[in-house]
């Protein structure tokens, strides 16, 4: 995964001087001896790069991954990923509440959220939406928690109800999904960060952890 990480990025090239890649490495080694349960696990490479690029420094990176991983986000990157899942599963049940004509258009049509927003979930926004964006969308994630990433996905989907709505069939749902996370509305993150806090109404923690206990039991039952 070292070379699919940020290939584009001239300080994670090997001719870079220095090369990022060699930081990434020493902070996912140091993260797997310091939480053997988890060790590496996909999407890892992408979160420690990029707070790598922010903090430009190893042991900050370290102990911002061992926040996210530790406590902001648990079972996200865990082998079987049991918390990044409930979370997927969640957000279809926040869709119902507050956008249910989408939720029907997903559920007739057989679309299963996981095919449309794991990298969001996955990747935290990066390369998903632009750079600016993801950095003011991070800072309300470590100081509000999880909660920040479902505000997001449910404010793409609802400004851009009418859009997705517009889909026929299998394949447009997916491509619709791509082309939300596009254009003025995410590039000026300025007026998009008040949306998040406003489009998606009321969203309590207490609402969100009820959902997800039903989520992750409902996934587990299904082996």
């Amino acid at each position: 995964d070292m070379n699919r990480t940020f290939p584009d990025n001239v300080k994670f090239r090997k001719t870079a001087d220095p090369c990022l890649q060699h930081a990434l490495y020493n902070v996912l080694v140091a993260y797997g001896h310091h939480n053997k349960a988890v060790g590496y696990c996909q999407g890892m490479n992408f979160i420690a790069g990029y707070l790598i690029l922010i903090t430009k420094n190893e042991e900050e990176s370290f102990w911002l991954l061992d926040a996210l991983i530790g406590r902001i986000l648990p079972d996200y990157y865990s082998p079987a990923m049991l918390g990044l899942k409930t979370d997927q599963e969640v957000l279809g049940e926040l869709v119902k509440m507050k956008v249910p004509a989408v939720a029907e258009l997903m559920e007739r049509h057989g679309v299963m959220w996981t095919l449309v927003v794991s990298r969001w979930f996955i990747c935290l926004f990066i390369d998903i939406l632009p750079v600016e964006t993801v950095l003011r969308i991070w800072d309300c994630l470590f100081y509000e928690g999880s909660k920040i990433i479902f505000r997001v996905a449910l404010t793409l989907i609802k400004q851009n109800q009418a859009f997705i709505l517009e889909a026929t069939n299998f394949p447009d749902i997916c491509e619709k999904f791509k082309q939300i996370t596009k254009g003025t509305f995410v590039t000026e993150c300025h007026s998009f960060m008040q949306k998040i806090f406003t489009d998606p109404g009321s969203l309590s923690m207490a609402t969100i952890n009820k959902l997800r206990e039903t989520c992750r039991e409902k996934l587990l039952s299904q082996g």
